[in-house]
């Protein structure tokens, strides 16, 4: 068994299954259009392009995941709920990888990307699934080191949402909420590299003080333009009050969030988010991710009979 988990936790991409509720299951792999062939691939879009065919009334999404394309799905990590008995996918959430730079050093910005839920099973608590579950596993993976996020959205249930879940979250009606000049520099380069990850076409405006994108739903997000009205709200009116004083929703605005995940906000999700009964397994698949990167690397360091990528033997081994 030991050796099992060593195996699974040496794989260089994340390929994930979780028992997250009963009768569902939860897949997270990360970088699909890498480590799947052309038969697992489409078999993914397509169950991507079922939840999208039974939430949206009517138009297709064409950027993203949706593409199909090898290149955009190299780039994201898919989380894909579906049910035990029957395999039907219900909900997912494909996250992106946009490579930035933060004071001259690389950084990787992890985007919420695109989540659909089929109208059937809306309101059974799969929030904490699809909203931060993946990136608590990507913050664990790669060894509690905070990670920033960004979030596109003219939904004030979701602007709540990620204010709930991430630190330092801007913007956000919430007290003490301000733009730092991380939050400037990385939106800005989000806005100038990276549009397609959210289907914001070109023409889109930026105003960078506030974070609100206008006229943003010309770029492949077309069918996702929502009236105040019909966009989900949230319990708490302080983030449906700021999206209608700062949105035109007859123009087609979003709001660009940028935050962070650390581990004040990787206490309060698995405190505050995380059903009681789904945090044993969730905690056990966290416990293995944090073996990987924490401990992982010593037994490498510490096995001297060969090399593990750069990590170098302890002594090196002679021939007799």
């Amino acid at each position: 068994m030991l050796g099992f988990w060593l195996k699974a936790l040496t794989r260089p991409t994340l390929d994930l299954t979780l028992a997250t509720a009963p009768g569902q299951q939860t897949r997270i792999i990360e970088r699909p259009g890498l480590v799947l062939d052309d038969a697992e691939l489409a078999a993914l879009v397509e169950q991507l392009r079922m939840v999208a065919g039974r939430t949206l009334a009517q138009g297709a999404l064409t950027y993203g995941v949706f593409s199909g394309e090898r290149e955009r799905l190299s780039q994201s990590i898919v989380t894909l709920i579906s049910e035990t008995a029957t395999g039907r996918p219900i909900a997912f959430n494909a996250l992106a990888q946009m490579p930035l730079t933060l004071a001259g050093e690389p950084e990787q910005v992890t985007h919420l990307g695109l989540v659909m839920v089929d109208p059937e099973v809306r309101g059974r608590g799969l929030s904490w699934v699809l909203y931060g579950l993946t990136v608590l596993v990507l913050f664990v993976r790669g060894g509690l080191r905070p990670r920033w996020i960004s979030n596109v959205t003219q939904v004030p249930g979701v602007v709540g949402m990620v204010c709930e879940t991430f630190s330092e979250v801007y913007p956000s009606p919430d007290p003490g909420s301000r733009q730092s000049f991380a939050h400037l520099s990385l939106a800005r380069q989000i806005m100038r590299d990276h549009r397609h990850v959210f289907g914001v076409g070109p023409e889109a405006g930026f105003d960078e003080g506030h974070s609100i994108i206008t006229d943003a739903y010309t770029g492949g997000s077309d069918d996702l333009k929502k009236s105040f009205e019909q966009a989900t709200h949230h319990r708490e009116e302080r983030y449906n009050a700021f999206c209608r004083e700062k949105l035109d929703y007859g123009r087609g605005d979003d709001v660009l969030q940028l935050g962070r995940m650390d581990l004040a906000a990787a206490r309060s999700y698995l405190l505050g988010q995380v059903p009681r009964s789904s945090l044993p397994g969730l905690l056990g698949a966290s416990a293995f991710l944090l073996v990987q990167r924490l401990l992982l690397p010593l037994v490498h360091w510490l096995d001297d009979s060969r090399r593990f990528g750069t990590l170098r033997p302890r002594t090196a081994r002679t021939k007799p």
